[in-house]
């Protein structure tokens, strides 16, 4: 079976994060005039009762899924009776999760047709085999598939959305995009995997197993999920949800940039060399992760703080003031998660310490649940991002002090330390152009232009090794 190179997978997916980046770049500006934030409070407040039913439909198999099928890739009988196992899992997971969210629906006056429409990502989640393709590496099959989809789905927003009585067009083109999209891969299907008789196929193992990534699952939703939906049950607020959801949604492009394709592509290689016992190369990796994410991530926490004012007006419209703040609040959490996800995907995980993961990530569960309770129906929006953030403080402290054979809090702060004060001076820079009162989209330009050159000129002053190393990589590439 080929195999591409890891550093095409990383091209591969760092070409749909780019895309997943520039998307909400042209439909967010437009959605947020067009429907307004108390529809986007209302989008997002379903949408979120929703992600609790995809969850047990979905019962942890993609990041499960990916694993078992990336240890036995070169085995096609085994990797044929795993795909078929756990496909068959989600699918009478499914068919039970929409029964009971077909009861919701009839039974909810206020948002039953919404949820009715959101029927179709619960079967979307039920044949979503992305997880496959994952683990034997076809990024490039993934990238291409989900790219079409997503520029169609973009393309439909701009005919069909018009006003803010369009919100359930828009939510039937999510949904619709969304299967259309997972659909696609089943006919590829029969290039990987050979017939398996019915009565080999055992399910019940993987019950229990998918349970094991099932659980961080639900506790990563109590601060990612819940939070939007305790704004709605304890506020009764959509415009206070669109303000959390319009922030969330810059967050999220951030993550996307700082470790989402990263992480993709290096954790399903990170499972094959745990496998083969080939620890060296595996810490190097993680090494070389923690300093992409660091330098992406710092570099996005500062800058998002730094043209916040600036941007949101430009970005979303009037009438989103409370999203500035947000951002002011939201941004230390594209550090703080980056390094926890490089470490839970890079070490746990694959090293079989899931477990321990887990119960870090139902502490932080608790946590943010608590503050959460504590204080939305005070500070509402302001109150459930501070809630998130210091949820992922806690959970990234404890995946540190229990993983100091690859990585230790020392080794952390030697990586970032430089990447910190560069940041600073790249903020302070940033915030200069503030004083100069230009007009708002000249000085978010400069602000951008100048805060990237700081950036990556104070790295090199400094004498990061990374950065160092980087250019004159990129250097030598060009040269050639």
């Amino acid at each position: 079976m080929e195999r591409l190179s890891i550093k095409k997978n990383f091209l591969y997916s760092n070409i749909y994060q780019v895309i997943s980046v520039i998307t909400p770049f042209i439909t967010a500006p437009y959605l947020s005039r067009v429907l307004g934030a108390e529809a986007i409070g209302i989008q997002s407040y379903t949408s979120s009762i929703n992600t609790y039913f995809t969850m047990f439909v979905a019962l942890g198999t993609m990041s499960y899924g990916a694993r078992e099928i990336s240890r036995c890739r070169n085995e096609e009988q085994k990797r044929s009776k795993i795909f078929w196992e756990i496909e068959i899992l989600t699918l009478v997971s499914a068919l039970i999760c929409i029964c009971v969210w077909l009861i919701l629906a009839f039974q909810s006056k206020e948002y039953g047709i919404y949820y009715f429409i959101l029927t179709l990502c619960l079967i979307s989640t039920a044949f979503d085999i992305s997880w496959f393709f994952t683990g034997l590496e076809q990024f490039r099959l993934i990238v291409v598939r989900n790219t079409i989809f997503k520029l169609v789905g973009v393309v439909c927003l701009f005919l069909f959305i018009k006003s803010s009585d369009d919100l359930l067009r828009y939510m039937m083109i999510n949904s619709l995009t969304m299967l259309a999209s997972t659909l696609t891969f089943w006919p590829y299907l029969k290039r990987f995997i050979v017939k398996v008789p019915i009565k080999e196929l055992k399910i019940i193992p993987h019950l229990k197993n998918t349970f094991v990534y099932f659980i961080p699952t639900i506790a990563t939703s109590v601060y990612t999920i819940l939070d939007k939906s305790l704004l709605g049950w304890l506020t009764a607020n959509h415009t206070e949800i669109g303000y959390y959801q319009q922030a969330e949604k810059i967050i999220n492009i951030a993550k996307s940039v700082v470790f989402t394709s990263i992480n993709s592509v290096v954790s399903v290689r990170i499972s094959y060399l745990f496998v083969e016992n080939k620890m060296e190369e595996v810490i190097r990796r993680i090494h070389f992760s923690m300093n992409y994410i660091l330098f992406m991530g710092i570099g996005c926490m500062f800058g998002l703080i730094g043209v916040a004012k600036n941007f949101v007006p430009l970005f979303f419209g009037s009438g989103y003031d409370g999203v500035v703040w947000l951002l002011y609040l939201f941004s230390p959490i594209v550090v703080i998660i980056g390094i926890s996800n490089c470490l839970e995907s890079h070490y746990y995980t694959p090293v079989g310490k899931r477990a321990q993961s887990n119960r870090f990530l139902l502490i932080g569960s608790v946590v943010n649940l608590a503050l959460n309770l504590i204080l939305i129906p005070r500070f509402l929006a302001y109150g459930a991002a501070v809630a998130s953030v210091f949820a992922e403080i806690v959970i990234t402290t404890c995946y540190l002090i229990h993983c100091s054979t690859v990585l230790t809090v020392v080794m952390l702060l030697k990586i970032a330390w430089r990447k910190m004060l560069a940041g600073i001076w790249m903020l302070l820079s940033v915030f200069a152009v503030e004083l100069l009162e230009l007009h708002r989209i000249v000085a978010l330009m400069i602000q951008i232009i100048l805060g990237a050159v700081i950036y990556i000129l104070g790295l090199l002053l400094l004498k990061d090794r990374w950065m160092i190393q980087l250019v004159k990589n990129v250097y030598f590439k060009w040269r050639k």
